[in-house]
């Protein structure tokens, strides 16, 4: 006790060196030395680098009622959780559990006993730590701890197309331990941060089952626990009135998309596992066809009817479906997933690429987060929201969706935009539609010089044309009579050096429409045609979002955003705001006394010095409202424009994770365009196809069928529709898939398709009297 040294015991709780943790308790501060006084008593005395004693003093207080944990963890400038931790140890060990460093604890194994075996299993066939990992779903370094080192296998990155120079670089090909965000680092470790293995090029081998019974997969499960397995092979039988068989008539649709061999060349392979990379795609497609619109969705559907459409034994569940989605993201190759796909369907259609219709869709945001807000035209509001890019061909079906920079104007989306559609369609020349947010004449001279032909509408004020100088225009386009009224002169921006052809329609109701093109080759009808047919990328959004479900949030992770980006200043927002009120006020005052000076009397007021004593307060009150305006002016004159984000709150320097939400629109624009595809296909056998056509499709995709396996055929029969005239269509689209060779993704049985007829209504029966039926 003698070496005990003397501190001062009666701080106040002004005292700097002193923390107050509640009313009667105090931590004192002196150099290195720490006392904790309780009603001005001394009860425990320890240095600043003991740990142990630290945390005991911090159990002390809690443990003896002196103090709450809140208050304690905040003195000591811990969590509540960390306190809580202490107490437990304490209870379980004394002092001695308290010393205890964090972390992992020692002898405790990161790998459970039982996939030791695994392990050496899979080190005796040869393969690399970090084959094995990926087998596994662990880190390469916890193997190595177990293994030793190894020669890391050779990887090569997948040879993509080659881009122009000018396009813009994707992201790098997969993440590792380094570069992986905060927010999906467990996403990495699910995967071990590994690189897709190579994949062979061509269609996807043929998979092979030990199990016998399609209905029971236990061995093939199995497989997949012990790492066997990446995935599970499709193995169907036979059945009658199979829930949802109608959703098959998609797949050699989908086949064609080519998402299957890009995705197993991008990803690889995501096992080992029994609900693989291509089962995963396959259910998401499903589910989009059949319009389960979110994963939860999944309770309310039957999984084993569902996985019979799969051939499995059930379908995946919801947490294993956003597992699978989360170790895809963490590879971040939505981007490139996204233009191999746009090339392959510039190969299928480039003669529709001649019209491309770029347009940003914006999708509100509910959340808890501070994130940037933009304009949602639909709501007539500005609200938290991001900002997707969709390009559309010419008949309006969907090429490409871009995640741009955080709500970006169109006219500073534009170049990377273009960069990325010039490395779709080569040196072929193509006329970009877009609406009036897009209007800047510097950037149509950029887009011209580009390659790039321009239609769009004209924005700001312009001269009135005179009805008597418009021309009646009709012209037969895409299959219909169109009729406008129109008026064609040309036009000149910065100066005279761009010269463009604009093209007013004049509408029913006197409204002059004016769109402005640089080209000169088109009649001016097909113009006004292509400008008006932007709709068609409107009611597209409209219909993702209904049926689709295209805003919804797929998670609810945040991202680090750009702090250099800059924002309009929202402290001179509101000096705007309140410099129009003052104006106002000052506007309405100065008509108040000039209506009083017009109405003034000569015979009593005979003199404007008269008058103004006469309305002294009326013109005090005025040259306050002055003084007040002009010292509202001089203050946003001192702030600047925009402002770094940055400079504003922490939490406004996030943004929502676009790779999960990416992928997923990529998946439900595939499914899109297979609606589309056999759209295209059904026109020429159902009249009502423009009008009714996908709302036919929706019913073949939910329509009940047999499925029978006869030899290296999957027949699926369908139920018969609820007209004749349906039936038939049915029947001829059938008719056109059965003659495809497609096979069932995973296998090799060949997809054939036919339509039970319709009941035959209205015939009598034998002894019927006469009339019946």
């Amino acid at each position: 006790m003698n070496a005990q040294l003397n501190l001062p015991l009666l701080p106040t709780a002004s005292d700097s060196d002193c923390v107050v943790i509640n009313a009667r308790c105090l931590l004192r501060i002196a150099e290195s030395q720490r006392v904790v006084l309780v009603a001005g008593l001394p009860v425990h005395h320890y240095q600043a680098e003991d740990s142990v004693a630290e945390a005991y003093a911090m159990v002390l207080l809690v443990e003896s009622g002196f103090a709450q944990q809140r208050e304690v963890a905040r003195a000591f400038g811990h969590s509540e959780r960390t306190l809580r931790r202490y107490q437990a140890r304490y209870a379980a060990g004394g002092m001695e559990a308290l010393g205890r460093g964090g972390g992992w604890r020692r002898g405790r194994r990161r790998i459970a006993g039982k996939r030791l075996r695994a392990i050496e299993t899979l080190k005796q066939e040869g393969l690399s730590n970090r084959a094995v990992a990926h087998r596994l779903g662990v880190t390469e370094k916890a193997i190595r701890k177990l293994a030793g080192p190894s020669k890391p296998e050779k990887a090569e990155q997948l040879p993509l197309a080659v881009k122009a120079e000018h396009e813009q670089p994707l992201k790098p090909p997969a993440p590792t331990d380094k570069d992986v965000r905060p927010s999906e680092s467990a996403s990495a470790e699910d995967h071990g941060g590994q690189r897709p293995p190579d994949v062979a090029d061509g269609p996807e081998p043929p998979s092979i089952s030990v199990d016998s019974d399609a209905a029971d997969r236990s061995l093939d499960r199995m497989l997949a626990y012990l790492g066997k397995l990446s995935d599970a092979a499709p193995l169907f039988r036979d059945g009658s009135q199979v829930q949802g068989a109608g959703v098959l008539l998609a797949l050699p649709a989908l086949i064609e998309s080519g998402l299957f061999d890009i995705s197993r060349k991008l990803y690889g392979e995501i096992g080992p596992a029994f609900y693989g990379l291509r089962t995963t795609l396959l259910t998401l497609l499903f589910m989009a066809l059949l319009r389960i619109q979110r994963p939860e969705h999944l309770k309310e559907r039957d999984p084993a009817a569902l996985g019979r459409l799969l051939g499995l034994d059930r379908a995946p569940e919801v947490k294993t479906l956003r597992r699978k989605l989360t170790r895809l993201a963490a590879y971040e190759r939505a981007d490139q997933l996204g233009a191999e796909l746009a090339r392959r369907r510039v190969a299928q259609r480039g003669h529709l690429m001649g019209f491309l219709y770029v347009d940003g869709h914006v999708r509100a945001y509910h959340g808890k987060h501070d994130i940037s807000s933009a304009y949602v035209a639909r709501r007539h509001l500005a609200m938290p929201a991001t900002t997707d890019y969709w390009i559309n061909d010419r008949s309006g079906d969907p090429l490409l969706v871009i995640t741009g920079e955080v709500n970006t104007a169109l006219t500073k989306a534009f170049p990377g935009l273009l960069a990325q559609v010039r490395g779709l369609l080569g040196d072929r020349r193509a006329t970009i539609v877009f609406d009036r947010g897009g209007f800047s004449p510097k950037l149509f001279q950029t887009m011209i010089h580009a390659g790039f032909d321009i239609l769009t509408y004209r924005k700001g004020k312009s001269r009135r044309i005179s009805p008597r100088r418009f021309l009646r225009r009709r012209a037969k386009l895409d299959g219909n009579w169109v009729t406008y009224h129109l008026h064609e002169r040309p036009v000149r921006f910065l100066n005279g050096k761009l010269r463009l052809r604009q093209v007013t329609r004049l509408c029913e109701n006197d409204h002059q429409t004016q769109v402005l093109t640089s080209r000169w080759d088109l009649p001016d009808v097909e113009i006004a045609y292509r400008m008006f047919e932007r709709w068609r990328q409107e009611n597209f959004f409209k219909y993702m979002r209904e049926e689709f479900l295209l805003d919804a949030l797929v998670d609810y992770r945040i991202e680090a955003e750009d702090p250099t980006r800059t924002v309009p200043n929202p402290e001179r927002r509101a000096l705007d705001k309140q410099i129009r009120d003052a104006r106002a006020r000052l506007d309405q005052l100065e008509r108040d006394y000039g209506a009083a000076a017009a109405d003034n009397v000569e015979q009593r007021r005979r003199t404007m010095r008269g008058f103004k004593i006469a309305h002294a307060k009326t013109g005090k009150t005025i040259r306050k409202a002055r003084a007040h305006l002009t010292k509202l002016l001089n203050q946003r004159r001192k702030l600047a424009k925009r402002v770094e984000i940055r400079d504003l709150s922490p939490g406004a320097v996030v943004k929502l994770s676009t790779e999960r939400k990416h992928l997923t629109d990529l998946i439900k624009m595939v499914a899109y365009q297979a609606e589309s595809d056999l759209l295209a296909l059904l026109r020429p056998h159902y009249k009502r196809a423009d009008q009714e056509g996908r709302t036919l499709l929706h019913e073949l995709f939910s329509s009940a069928g047999d499925i029978q396996v006869s030899g290296s055929e999957l027949r699926v029969t369908l139920a018969p529709l609820s007209s004749p005239h349906r039936n038939r269509a049915a029947h001829a689209l059938c008719e056109i898939l059965d003659s495809s060779t497609a096979a069932f993704p995973g296998s090799s049985l060949r997809i054939r398709f036919a339509v039970q007829p319709s009941p035959i209504i209205g015939l009598a029966f034998p002894g019927s009297p006469p009339g019946a039926g």
